[in-house]
């Protein structure tokens, strides 16, 4: 199978605008979910108020126009003046009233459709998120995690800003364009509504043009950006690793030179943005005053007041403001739609590894774990596993030993279904796995692996996440029985005492003791200790061992190990070379072979005497 695509990767800017609104598709299932009747009540409400406040906006000036012509006609005489007074100030606090109104009206569809936006939002960031949890883990190896959370950073905030923007601005933008040049055509002449039409349309064009050419600096920008990003995140989550080759100075001026690439790139965005803003100026600028020529022709002629100029110049000043953003719009539409369209594709990352159809769960489970001719590699050029066989009963404790490499690891990323394996087959109970759902097979195994990560968060949180409804007193009791309760206990907060990013204030037995308790808790079938006490010293392994050993009792123990002398009482050990089982015996039935195991036994006595 083909390595998937780093997200990171994904390259949609290319694709026209057009092309891009495609991805609006997606979005009507979660902004109207089937069978939501409240979500298509409120969507249809908001739209209607949007149509609403616009023809009240392209009215409100009219009202004014009016005001303006009466205060003309009546000016110098004094009893006129009194008796259009009131009339005056009909349309002028009808104006107001009016731009009241529009606001009133255009505002009223947040109270309206924000739920069903905040709604959609949510759901498609949590079925995102849970979509990553079912990736396989190939992918997940694969990605880069500051890329990959801010590309889902992106795509809900990309949800919102074009519900506010495509909705919300440019829609009634382009709806009040329509009204305005009806209005014209209809109370004035024509030749408005075309300049009025043709000055937008010239804008749109001109702004789309030059947004189309200034966005390789804006996709420059973006890419540093995510790279500087990925690069901090990167760097912060082997924070003690930096520490143990002090490396600070070398973190920093990695992270300086990613910064510094960014800061290029936005300065070239930037300054292309204010070329664009004087060509926009320009044309509006230019839209109006063609309108007060014209219009001063008319007024000269006899055919409109001076109030309808006021009116004819608040209505296009309406309408060319909300264009002064469209720079910016157009700009962050088409990204938005891109990071739309690269959540949407991660939404798409099928996974690797899916339950058959036929696939039911396994209940029971009395532990026997048989691998029958396995065949596997991660990679189509890079054999793993060669026809490997073996089989343990029930209780059994089977050791898995062998060189660096010789594909220890990967039998427990089988058992668990993290890879699917190229041949042969691998049962529990005589059923293939293939053919039990994950969360049953998940449900029924156990693991204390060599490289314990907790979750930032309390010890008592770490311990009950095997079973979240587990009783204090169940939590405690797997504590005790990984022997890490009176450690606990002696701590100010005890249970709820922070353990800090990926478990960094514990100690490496004092994590590894968290591992087994909460394996414990879990209470499986089967156990695997993947190289649990490799990493340990030679005191702390002798009673993280003790605790191993009671982890184990009435369950079918997979080990792989590294240090032979912690798998001497093993019912069955596996010597593994290069993706075969090469071995297999007790301790004492290899060791009497004069074969690898003895071999690496004796390399291994003599490493730890010397």
């Amino acid at each position: 199978m083909s390595p998937p695509t780093h997200p990171d990767a994904v390259e949609t800017e290319e694709r026209g605008l057009l092309e891009q609104l495609s991805a609006l598709r997606g979005l009507v299932p979660y902004v109207l979910p089937p069978g939501d009747l409240s979500a298509k009540v409120r969507t249809a409400l908001a739209i209607f108020l949007v149509i609403v406040s616009q023809f009240i906006l392209v009215g409100a000036p009219f009202f004014l126009g009016r005001a303006q012509d009466a205060v003309a006609d009546a000016a110098g005489r004094d009893e006129a003046f009194a008796q259009v007074g009131l009339f005056i100030a009909f349309f002028v606090v009808g104006y107001g009233a009016l731009r009241l109104l529009s606001t009133l009206f255009s505002e009223a569809r947040e109270y309206v459709f924000a739920p069903v936006a905040q709604q959609a939002q949510r759901k498609i960031a949590t079925e995102t998120f849970a979509h990553l949890h079912r990736l396989s883990l190939r992918y997940h190896l694969a990605k880069r995690t500051g890329g990959l959370s801010r590309i889902i950073e992106r795509g809900v905030r990309a949800i919102d800003f074009l519900f506010r923007f495509l909705l919300f601005n440019i829609g009634p933008t382009l709806l009040q364009l329509v009204i305005a040049g009806a209005a014209f055509a209809v109370a004035y002449n024509g030749w408005f509504a075309v300049i009025a039409i043709v000055v937008v349309v010239a804008y749109v064009t001109f702004t789309v043009m030059t947004t189309e050419w200034r966005l390789k600096f804006r996709r420059e920008m973006n890419k540093r950006d995510t790279e500087s990003w990925a690069r901090a995140v990167d760097s912060l989550l082997n924070y003690e690793t930096v520490k143990y080759f002090d490396a600070e100075r070398r973190e920093v001026k990695r992270y300086d030179v990613a910064m510094e690439a960014y800061a290029k790139a936005a300065i070239r965005s930037r300054t292309s943005l204010a070329t664009v803003n004087i060509g926009q100026s320009l044309l509006m600028n230019a839209g109006i005053v063609a309108s007060m020529v014209l219009a001063a022709a008319f007024i000269l002629g006899g055919d409109m007041s001076t109030g309808d100029m006021l009116t004819i110049t608040l209505v296009l000043n309406q309408l060319y403001r909300p264009l002064n953003i469209l720079g910016f719009a157009y700009r962050e539409i088409k990204q938005a739609l891109t990071d739309l369209e690269r959540m949407f594709q991660l939404l798409e990352e099928p996974p690797e590894v899916i339950d058959a159809e036929q696939a039911t769960d396994i209940k029971n489970v009395r532990g026997q774990v048989e691998f029958d001719a396995v065949d596997f590699h991660y990679e189509p050029d890079r054999e793993i596993l060669r026809g490997l066989s073996f089989k343990a009963e029930p209780g059994q404790t089977v050791a898995v030993v062998g060189p660096t490499g010789a594909g220890k690891s990967t039998l427990s990323r089988i058992l668990y279904r993290f890879y699917d394996i190229a041949g042969g087959s691998v049962r529990i109970d005589g059923r293939d796995i293939r053919d039990i759902t994950q969360a049953s097979l998940r449900a029924a195994i156990g693991m204390v692996p060599q490289d314990t990560v907790l979750f930032n968060d309390t010890i008592g949180y770490n311990i009950a996440y095997a079973r979240p409804d587990a009783s204090q007193a169940e939590i405690e009791q797997a504590a005790r029985d990984a022997q890490i309760h009176d450690f606990i206990a002696s701590l100010p907060l005890g249970y709820d005492t922070m353990v800090g990013e990926r478990g960094l204030k514990l100690s490496g037995g004092e994590k590894q003791r968290v591992a087994i308790a909460r394996t414990l808790l879990k209470n499986p079938a089967i156990l695997i200790l993947d190289e649990a006490t490799s990493a340990l010293d030679s005191a702390t392994e002798v009673d993280i061992q003790a605790a191993l050993g009671l982890a184990s009792q009435g369950r079918t123990t997979l080990v792989v190990a590294h240090r032979l002398s912690t798998i001497q009482d093993a019912d069955l050990i596996l010597v593994m070379d290069q993706g075969q089982i090469v071995e297999r015996g007790t301790h004492a039935e290899l060791l009497a072979k004069a074969g690898l195991y003895a071999d690496l036994w004796t390399r291994q006595d003599t490493t730890e005497l010397a």
